[in-house]
């Protein structure tokens, strides 16, 4: 049974929703806040909350400062949206939390994938599709697809529509900032000491990137670079339900802090123009470069919602395609995971479920 707000804290009167943030000392939670805001997104009130790391750090939640918090039940009461935005484990050890109180759960780890009732959504890809607005069952959690299959399944999506596919390869090159904050710390020792001639810290890529570009990480490194190439090509299954081709895939490890970018070959079915491709591949959430200036980087696209792509023809293949394209993933995942709660938030009732 749904969790009423308490009379009298103002939630139910005033349409506004209680928020809580799970792991909002991260690069993902810090990302989220800021959309939320954003956005505008109807809350009341956001609680930052994270592990015992983070507690008493201070955090601006729109114009009022806020300090992180431990999660415990009594900072859960009342809350109707949890977004989950830590490391795999620690969402696996407190979702039950926001289970137990009623709130809708949408999570950004990947830890709920499996879980009974889960449900994988990528709001861009689903308009693209023409679904309707998606309304899950009572404490199922949401679980907003990887980035980079966001990105791929949006822009072939879109293209196979107009110009069917014949076949599609596809190089992914991963940031530092999807290893969340120790990721990014290690990037940059490595940079430092491998200018001063000292040894490198690998205990999170277990192996170097910095200056380097690499299909593997070392054995300790968790995710492995496999495991997270297979999430990908999974999502972009399950989100394009198969109204566009799987592509074939590599993933690299760049020596970047921020974004994905996508190198992205494809031979269409019939004779298309780049003029044709270009205004097949435009809409929301796509933004096309014009001029060279404006091709997509990791430094253009830094903070940007939407996806930067470039497009040129095959000098050797008649029908075939080159796609450069960039996207903040850090952006990319905050902005899908708060349409899913401005979705859930237009259907949520106000006051007590039976």
């Amino acid at each position: 049974m749904k969790t009423p707000a308490k009379s009298g804290d103002g939630s139910s009167a005033s349409g506004l929703f209680r928020v809580a943030i799970i792991g909002a000392a991260t690069l993902k939670g810090k990302e989220l806040k800021d959309v939320l805001g954003d956005r505008s997104f109807p809350s009341q009130s956001i609680k930052l909350l994270d592990d015992e790391e983070s507690l008493g750090q201070l955090e601006a939640v729109g114009d009022e400062p806020t300090f992180i918090q431990n999660v415990l039940p009594e900072h859960m009461e009342g809350i109707d949206f949890t977004f989950y935005t830590a490391e795999q484990a620690y969402t696996e050890k407190t979702w039950e939390m926001a289970r137990r109180v009623g709130s809708e759960i949408i999570d950004l780890s990947y830890a709920l994938e499996g879980h009974e009732g889960a449900s994988l959504r990528a709001p861009w890809v689903e308009q693209e599709l023409g679904q309707g607005r998606k309304a899950g069952l009572a404490s199922a959690p949401v679980v907003v697809a990887d980035p980079a299959a966001a990105v791929l399944a949006l822009l072939l999506v879109r293209l196979q529509r107009t110009f069917p596919i014949s076949g599609v390869n596809a190089t992914v090159f991963e940031p530092a900032s999807e290893r969340g904050r120790q990721g990014m710390d290690e990037l940059h020792d490595q940079t430092v000491n491998l200018l001063s001639f000292q040894q490198m810290p690998t205990a999170v890529f277990g192996t170097q990137i910095a200056f380097n570009l690499v299909p593997n990480l070392g054995e300790e490194a968790e995710p492995s670079m496999a495991s997270v190439e297979e999430r990908v090509l999974r999502h972009f299954r399950a989100i394009t339900g198969g109204k566009a081709p799987v592509p074939s895939l590599m993933l690299l490890q760049a020596p970047v802090f921020h974004a994905h970018t996508f190198s992205i070959h494809l031979e269409l079915e019939s004779t298309a123009s780049l003029g044709d491709v270009e205004a097949a591949l435009s809409g929301e959430h796509v933004q096309i470069a014009r001029t060279p200036q404006d091709d997509p980087s990791n430094v253009n696209v830094a903070g940007a919602s939407q996806v930067q792509v470039a497009v040129r023809p095959d000098a050797q293949r008649e029908n075939a395609f080159w796609i450069w394209a960039a996207s903040d993933n850090l952006r990319v995942s905050a902005c899908m995971a708060v349409e899913c709660a401005e979705d859930m938030a237009a259907m949520r009732p106000r006051g007590k479920v039976q």
